[in-house]
């Protein structure tokens, strides 16, 4: 594989900045039109909304919302939604076009959203959450739909705030409508395997990987950075493939044995334990830092953004990166892996399990017809290992990195539907 472009940018943790750095490489390879290139490289629609809330202390508190439509090119926008203080415009923005290509690779017609509301939900209680999501819905009640924009959990959310966004939509628009969002109760219309898929997606992309680089997993060491529902999902699905997982953290610290870590009763302690890992037995207690730089074999960054950068990747020992979290890496590091020989699944291909089993839910809620558990596995497992061929495909054909070779099968894919369409 040839040696991409070298990526200099202004603000190397912007990760904006850092999905154009990669967009403008794979536009040049495939040297997309001007025009074309012009539509894709900013968001199509940004919303920006004021949410007054009442708080148990009486008080009224302003937080602010954003949901940022990328493209709704290939079909309704898809993302979704953050609670976070670390919640910005650049990073939804990021988090946004990388659903466009996302969805493209995934081959499922959908465009690129995400949102998000600048709040620290550990310090709210579950009134004040549930306030600030019905507030968030009714302000942009005009902007969600079922063939409009359809959002999704992210980071500090879940089947609960997505019950919420249901049934206040459903109150405005005076009838019931689950398909709106995905990633709901079962109760409510969410779909079997979904809680799962992102990981799950996440052990497919590397099984594929490890097939090119003829790595047995039986002798595989691997590390996985976060233990949300990505990272702790991925973790016990390499288990059952025989990786051995060694170091796994979040975000309070990090935890290894050189004999591997018991996956299931991590997991277990993790749930008992207010989705912290703090007290787990027979582990010895190391940072982040330190667990990205252990001699791993495969290295699963299933954590925040900007966690491999220019700073740290020289450190990395990994044969095969598989990227869980959206934007792990920076793109300044991307050269420095490509020098290394480290295969780098990248985020837009390696955790679209998640947003392909939310488009299963999608289209149950509008049939009205439910699939079985196999039937979503199944379906599942069969568009991961078809996009990771695609990208395969487009890598070797253009003796590129996995990371630009997606970039360029999403590009073509936007790209022709623009073409298609027209302007005006």
């Amino acid at each position: 594989m040839k040696k991409d472009s070298k990526v200099v940018l202004k603000d190397s943790n912007n990760p904006y900045e850092s999905m154009l750095a990669r967009f403008d490489v794979a536009a040049k390879i495939i040297k997309l039109d001007e025009a074309t290139h012009n539509v894709l490289k900013v968001p199509s629609k940004q919303v920006t909304v004021s949410l007054p809330v009442y708080m148990d202390d009486g008080t009224t508190k302003v937080f602010e919302g954003y949901r940022i439509i990328h493209s709704t090119i290939l079909g309704p926008s898809k993302g979704g939604i953050r609670y976070s203080t670390l919640v910005d415009v650049d990073e939804v923005k990021a988090l946004a076009a990388w659903m466009t290509w996302k969805c493209a690779i995934a081959d499922i017609p959908y465009g690129g959203a995400k949102g998000g509301i600048t709040c620290d939900p550990s310090k709210m209680s579950v009134g004040e959450l549930e306030r600030l999501t019905r507030a968030y819905t009714i302000a942009m009640s005009d902007v969600f739909g079922e063939n409009k924009d359809v959002p999704a959990p992210d980071m500090n959310t879940g089947p609960r705030e997505m019950a919420w966004i249901v049934d206040t939509y459903s109150k405005i628009k005076r009838e019931y409508i689950p398909g709106v969002v995905t990633g709901k109760p079962l109760h409510l219309g969410g779909s079997l395997g979904r809680t799962e898929a992102t990981g799950r997606g996440v052990m497919i992309a590397a099984m594929e990987a490890m097939k090119k680089l003829k790595m047995n997993p039986s002798k595989t060491k691997a590390a996985v950075q976060g233990f949300g529902n990505v990272g702790s999902y991925a973790a016990h699905f390499f288990v059952e493939q025989g990786i051995k997982v060694i170091g796994i953290s979040d975000a309070w610290g990090a935890y290894y044995n050189p004999k591997g870590i018991d996956i299931a009763k991590a997991i277990a302690h993790s749930e008992t334990h207010g989705k912290r890992l703090t007290g787990l037995k027979n582990v010895e207690k190391i940072t982040n830092e330190e667990l990205l730089e252990l001699n791993v074999d495969l290295l699963a960054p299933c954590a925040m953004e900007n966690q491999i950068t220019h700073k740290n990747v020289h450190k990395l020992k990994a044969k095969l990166i598989v990227e869980g979290a959206n934007g792990p890496t920076t793109a300044d590091a991307d050269a420095i892996l490509q020098d290394k020989g480290i295969l780098v699944i990248p985020d837009i291909l390696a955790n679209g399990g998640g947003v392909t089993v939310s488009y299963f839910e999608w289209v149950q809620n509008r049939n009205g017809y439910y699939w079985s558990l196999e039937d979503v596995i199944k379906r599942a497992d069969d568009s991961m290992i078809k996009a990771f061929a695609n990208c395969w495909g487009d890598a070797t054909k253009y003796k590129t990195t996995m990371r630009i070779g997606a970039y360029i099968f999403a590009l073509n894919k936007v790209a022709n539907a623009i073409k298609s369409r027209g302007h005006f």
